[in-house]
């Protein structure tokens, strides 16, 4: 038998054995010819190994064998597109396809392109070896293109484009098109990479958004929350971790506080009654009487004078809704911030501390036109975006939604919506101290965050609540 050339004619060949019969084409083979050495046919059931054999200046099969006498090896040609021989795994991307078996069957229209693809695959290999006008002329590198470009189906095949659409393709509806949407929300969400948190659709009625978020989605209900046991005063500290004690909403009612042992001292807020340039003295008197190493204090909504907008609106108007403090003269409130000289105040400002970052803002929702109150919503957001990631302790005086902001007395959520997105969305500290409800006193935490209302007054205005002592394991970078 003898193996094609490359002008088709057949030259003599090497054999061993003396079986007859006829190849896949209907041609006699010879008595040289061995049965797995079968000369290659046009567009039928070719051989893989009858392919990979045959082409222009090699006659005979292995690797070499055959060749006449002083002629030199023929350059092996291979090409990278699959084969019908090679099957159908060689066809497609074999991670893609096992990281997609259980997801179901592809739409018609995913089918079809696929059945498509390997009915041009096929196309490309029997041109390969048959030839002829139109067809690929007998070259085993695949087809070409009209402008005489090489193509291969293989490197078309892994083009990343292809296989995400192929893998969109796969995924059934819902799941295709909540990675679509996945990705679309996370480019609206990122912005230089960070996190933005949006105004939430209940942000204008905080008991709805508890109801909802809590039937929905069990937000404020075990295993994501649960109420927290304060660290005894008495308790000794663990070695290598900073003490902070936690008071909020003193109201000028500081001298029957019993204050335990620490290394810092946060107040979160209404230190005074209306903020009056007296009040803020006394707080400071006291605040130079405690031992602690640091004392980081913000505003309340009770501090009036800290709140210059409210200050200047407050003098314009005609009626005297505080009279003692509308009737200070500005010289007298314009730096009163300046008479905390024992502390170190926050104001939409940080601080580091024994090497933790700690941020404090005053803000709080609306609350009967007292000083730094915004409307919730778009306003106070605002305020919250300030807040920079990192952060592992953050001081506010109003709560976050669902965490000790429940008022008895009206039924009422009453914590801000955006506050409680920024924390655990976006900030994730690792205590968050605030106050401004009474009602709320206590401890709870979400796995991630711990969230203390620290008001020492009741709703009847009775310091009776004792300090919150919390226990963190000292950065080690401090």
């Amino acid at each position: 038998m003898r193996a094609p050339g490359p002008g088709g004619r057949r030259g003599p060949r090497r054999g061993r054995g003396s079986r007859g019969g006829r190849d896949s084409g209907g041609r006699a083979r010879g008595a040289g010819a061995r049965g797995r050495d079968r000369a290659p046919a046009g567009p039928g059931r070719a051989g893989g190994a009858a392919r990979r054999r045959a082409g222009p200046g090699r006659r005979g099969a292995g690797r070499g064998r055959g060749r006449g006498r002083g002629e030199p090896p023929a350059p092996r040609r291979r090409s990278l597109a699959p084969t019908r021989s090679l099957g159908r795994a060689a066809q497609r991307p074999p991670p893609l396809r096992a990281a997609l078996a259980g997801a179901g069957p592809p739409p018609p229209s995913a089918r079809a392109a696929a059945r498509g693809r390997r009915r041009g695959a096929r196309g490309q290999s029997v041109r390969r070896s048959g030839g002829g006008p139109g067809r690929g002329g007998g070259s085993r590198g695949g087809g070409r293109c009209p402008g005489g470009r090489r193509r291969s189906m293989w490197r078309t095949r892994w083009d990343a484009g292809i296989l995400k659409a192929e893998a969109l393709a796969l995924l059934p509806c819902g799941l295709g098109m909540a990675f679509s949407q996945s990705h679309v929300m996370a480019s609206r969400r990122h912005q230089h990479g960070r996190l933005i948190i949006e105004v939430d659709e209940y942000s204008s009625n905080p008991t709805q958004a508890f109801t909802f978020y809590n039937i929905n989605q069990g937000r404020f209900q075990p295993p994501h929350v649960q109420m927290v046991d304060p660290v005894p005063h008495d308790a000794p500290k663990p070695p290598g971790y900073t003490r902070f004690v936690c008071v909020s909403d003193t109201h000028s009612r500081t001298d029957p506080i019993q204050m335990p042992y620490g290394d810092v001292l946060i107040h979160a807020g209404d230190f005074t009654e209306l903020g009056l340039p007296s009040e803020v003295k006394k707080f400071n008197e006291w605040l130079g009487s405690l031992p602690y190493e640091y004392k980081i204090v913000i505003a309340g909504n009770h501090e009036l004078t800290f709140d210059q907008e409210f200050m200047a609106d407050l003098i314009k108007q005609d009626f005297y809704y505080f009279p003692s403090v509308s009737k200070l003269k500005p010289e007298n409130y314009e730096n009163v911030q300046s008479l905390l000289t024992n502390c170190i105040y926050l104001q939409d400002s940080e601080v580091t501390v024994r090497g933790f970052r700690i941020y404090g803002s005053p803000w709080q929702p609306w609350f009967y036109g007292w000083g730094f109150n915004l409307p919730r919503g778009q306003a106070l957001l605002e305020k919250w975006n300030l807040i920079p990631e990192g952060v592992d302790i953050l001081i506010t005086h109003g709560p976050p939604l669902g965490f000790l902001d429940w008022v008895p007395k009206k039924m009422q959520r009453v914590g801000c919506v955006e506050l409680l997105n920024t924390v655990q969305r976006r900030v994730q500290p690792r205590l968050h101290v605030f106050g401004h409800i009474h009602e709320g006193y206590g401890v709870m935490a979400d796995g991630t965050t711990t969230y203390v209302n620290a008001s020492v007054c009741t709703v009847n205005y009775q310091p009776v609540n004792p300090p919150i002592v919390i226990d963190l394991p000292t950065p080690r970078n401090s």
